[in-house]
């Protein structure tokens, strides 16, 4: 598969222990496949293990969150001017083998946005009470609002094209958490959103968000987040440009 015009964007704070094992086992899929890894202000060795596996590495001062570390990346490949983009977790959640597949479904369909979904599959994923709650809550809603059954509306596994990258490098993006409001976002910007099942992993570092009452405050945020996309003007202008 041509992966010339590709990037694949990896977000990554303190993830020292799995970036290298990532980083080889996705060479061995797609060794042409362009890669950035996203230092989110990471205070162990993140960004130096990523360079001795010769991927490009852009280093944040300090830690600036999820979203705004894949806004970096957006930034930087639309800056490239690639035309298609992948996205992983740096925490072992992601399978790099489901790679081909969101890239392919994304070269070959007709849509802009490909979410791997975990629960379209037989992976038997695990998260606790709090976080499986939240997902369930937040595929509900997603599914009903853009009337589309989305099942995995928290994925980070995804791939995109460069219509998407415009829109996210010219729009507001979610700084934090960007999960279900994404998805609610690009629906009314008229863009074309598919799920394909993949595996997952339970993360080999559990990052914040997993820790004492952040699902809790994960739902809130989210919830606020949704609101404010009904609240503020919505890209309508975007539709009439996607359509088939």
């Amino acid at each position: 598969m041509n992966t010339k015009d590709a990037l694949l964007i990896i977000p990554a704070y303190n993830e020292s222990k799995a970036i290298g094992k990532i980083i080889i086992e996705i060479k061995n899929q797609l060794p042409d496949l362009d890669i950035l890894v996203v230092n989110d202000g990471s205070i162990d060795n993140t960004d130096t293990i990523a360079k001795k596996y010769g991927v490009d590495v852009v280093s944040l001062p300090f830690n600036v969150g999820y979203g705004a570390a894949l806004q970096t990346g957006y930034q930087y490949a639309q800056n490239k001017k690639y035309q298609y983009i992948l996205q992983m977790d740096a925490d072992g959640q992601h399978e790099p083998r489901e790679l081909v597949n969101l890239l392919r479904v994304i070269k070959n369909d007709q849509v802009d946005v490909v979410i791997g979904s975990r629960f379209l599959s037989e992976c038997n994923y695990q998260a606790s009470w709090p976080r499986r709650l939240g997902m369930i809550i937040f595929s509900k809603i997603t599914s009903l609002i853009i009337k589309q059954r989305i099942t995995d509306p928290t994925s980070g596994f995804q791939a995109l094209n460069h219509r998407v990258l415009e829109f996210f490098t010219s729009e507001f993006y979610p700084s934090d958490y960007p999960d279900a409001d994404v998805i609610v976002l690009l629906y009314y910007a008229g863009f074309r959103i598919k799920e394909i099942p993949v595996v997952m992993y339970s993360a080999l570092n559990k990052g914040k968000i997993h820790n004492g009452l952040k699902p809790l405050y994960y739902v809130f945020k989210m919830f606020l987040s949704i609101i404010m996309i009904f609240l503020r003007k919505k890209p309508y202008f975007y539709r009439k440009e996607n359509k088939l």
